[in-house]
Order: structure tokens, then C-alpha cells, then sequence
């Protein structure tokens, strides 16, 4: 039998147990109709060995980014109930893939990149995952490429490889953080470099949310994630964050500063996603007015508003005078 390396199998999860031998490794395929899991094939054995003791030897933390073979993963470890120690790995891609390839609607696309011009926040939600950083990053990677300027990039860990040049003027940095109150502090580092764009993996403390909220309303455009049921939920964690550290300004702050919310799910049919791009240069909206007087429930209509607007015919605001984002 032949030995074959794991970038050859086409998995979207591989399960490994860390301690011990008698426990069979696992991956996750995707046949086009639904998601299965099987042993892994004994030609790749070999290779999942392999990984096994790199991830002993070098996962100190509950996730890691990592190449292995020619394969990017994005690893996470848990100990089970029965006292055994697995990593659960997803293959990602070293770079994401291009806006227009994730499976967005296809009018939306174009207000996608186009939002690459403004200041503000594009705040990213869904559950665990979803393709929400996917969605950030192939965002990012467009803006570098397509309007230049430079993005400082805080996560946890790693996922894709996107320091160095993009297209003729556009420059990436990247910065893991492994604690909490890390965020914060990175997030007030970051402003200290300059950048167009800042990118923050998830948003997880008080100060966190202080800290993006004042970059998102202070000329930078900022790229963040979390997780929520619903876009909703979104605008409501990250208010209720934002409070905490700064009280009702906290209001005021992010109605100022978003720039688009949405929220995204996985399937087998393709992505589903449901976003709100708010009108430039119009700070009285009625979309800024709910999340300013914390009527975030409200929000709701005028989501459904925009995204029929967005299905009749590609606008998505009712008054075209006062243009496209």
C-alpha cells in the first residue's frame, strides 16, 4: 500500500486523537449533498502520524494556526469525557478566495467592494464555523488589492497568510494574541502603525469593543467578527460589550461608525447570508436612529427592506441621489 500525504485527501474536518494509538482518526467530507465522517483511509496514516507529533510538540495553546504538507489547518484541542485528547483540524486555503468566489448574491458584490472606500465597521456574524473569517479576510485581501493603503491584522490564532505585498500598493501585517485582555491592548498598539484597514478576529472584552469602536469612528475601516444567532444579536453583543466599558456612548459610537452588518450560514445549498450596508454621509438614518436609541429589535424591517431592494435590482438604498456605497 502505497503512503499518501494529507493534502491529498479531500476533507473539510480531520478528527486525531493526541494520546494513544487505539483510537481511529476521523475526517469530514462533503459528497455535494451532505457532510460524513469516515475513518481515515490507511494510506494516510503515515501522514496523520505525522501531524500528531507536530501537534504535540507544538500545540501549546487550545488552537493554533498551522502548514502542514502543503495544507493550511486551523487546529483546536479538547479533552473528551473519557479523558482522551483529540484536535479537531480544518483544512482552510492559504489565501481566501476572491469576493466574487465565496457565493454571495452576485448584486451584492459590488457594494461589497465597493465599501472598500469608506471608514467605518463591517462587523461579520454567525455562528461557529460559518466562513466568517473567510468572509473578512477575502474582503480585506480585495481592498489591499483593488485601493492600496496598509491593514494591521489582530487574531486568534492565524488563519490565512496574508502578510506581505498585495496587488501595486497594498501591505498586510499580522499579530496573534492568546489572551483576553491581549485584544485590547493590540487593538490600541495598532493605531500606533498608521493603518487603512484594521482587521480584529473576534471581539471578546469590554475594552476590546471600546478600543474598535473608537478606530471604527476615527478614519480607519474596520473589519471584525462575532459570533450571533442573528445580525440583531450582532449589533445588541457588541453594544452591550461597548457599554460596559463606556456607557451610553457606546450607542453613539457604533451608530456612528458601522458601515455594513451581516450575519451568515453554511449549508449544503451554499452560503446564506442576510446584510445591512448603511447609507454614506447620512449620520440621521433610520438605521443609525435604532442602534443610537437602542431600538436594535426595529432594525429588523429595514434590513428586509434592503435586501428585497438588493434582490429587485441591485440598489439598495430607495433615494438613488444619494448614490451607492
Amino acid at each position: 500500500m502505497s503512503t499518501r500525504r494529507l493534502v491529498e485527501l479531500d476533507f473539510v474536518d480531520l478528527y486525531v486523537c493526541l494520546e494513544g494509538d487505539e483510537a481511529p482518526h476521523y475526517c469530514k467530507i462533503n459528497n455535494g449533498k451532505t457532510e460524513t465522517a469516515i475513518p481515515v483511509p490507511p494510506e494516510f496514516h503515515e501522514s496523520v502520524s505525522n501531524l500528531t507529533a507536530l501537534l504535540l510538540a507544538k500545540m501549546k495553546e487550545d488552537e493554533m494556526g498551522l502548514t502542514f504538507e502543503g495544507a493550511r489547518l486551523r487546529a483546536s484541542k479538547a479533552r473528551t469525557a473519557s479523558g482522551q485528547l483529540w484536535a479537531a483540524l480544518r483544512k482552510i486555503n492559504a489565501l481566501p478566495l476572491p469576493v466574487d468566489g465565496i457565493g454571495f448574491m452576485p448584486a451584492l458584490v459590488p457594494h461589497l467592494r465597493n465599501m472598500g472606500k469608506r471608514d467605518g465597521l463591517i462587523l461579520i456574524s454567525g455562528a461557529t464555523g460559518q466562513g466568517k473569517t473567510t468572509t473578512a479576510c477575502s474582503l480585506l485581501r480585495e481592498y489591499l488589492e483593488t485601493y492600496g493603503g496598509v491593514a494591521f491584522c489582530i487574531e486568534d490564532p492565524v488563519e490565512y497568510s496574508l502578510e506581505g505585498k498585495h496587488g501595486k500598493s497594498g501591505f498586510c501585517y499580522q499579530v496573534e494574541v492568546k489572551e483576553d485582555d491581549e485584544w485590547a491592548e493590540m487593538l490600541k498598539r495598532s493605531m500606533r502603525w498608521h493603518p487603512r484597514y484594521i482587521f480584529v478576529g473576534e471581539i471578546r472584552t469590554p475594552e476590546a469593543a471600546n478600543q474598535l469602536l473608537r478606530a471604527a469612528t476615527s478614519g480607519h475601516l474596520v473589519i471584525t467578527t462575532m459570533h450571533a444567532g442573528t445580525i440583531e444579536e450582532a449589533l445588541e453583543g457588541l453594544l452591550q460589550l461597548g457599554v460596559q466599558a463606556i456607557g451610553d456612548r457606546a450607542a453613539i459610537l457604533l451608530a456612528t461608525g458601522i458601515t455594513a452588518v451581516m450575519h451568515q450560514t453554511l449549508s449544503i445549498r451554499g452560503l446564506q447570508t442576510q446584510t445591512f450596508i448603511t447609507e454614506p454621509l447620512n449620520p440621521a438614518s433610520p438605521f443609525r436612529a435604532c442602534i443610537r436609541e437602542k431600538r436594535i429589535g426595529q432594525t429588523r424591517t429595514l434590513i428586509d427592506q434592503q435586501m428585497a431592494l438588493l434582490m429587485q435590482g441591485g440598489k439598495i438604498f430607495r433615494d438613488s441621489s444619494s448614490g451607492i456605497p
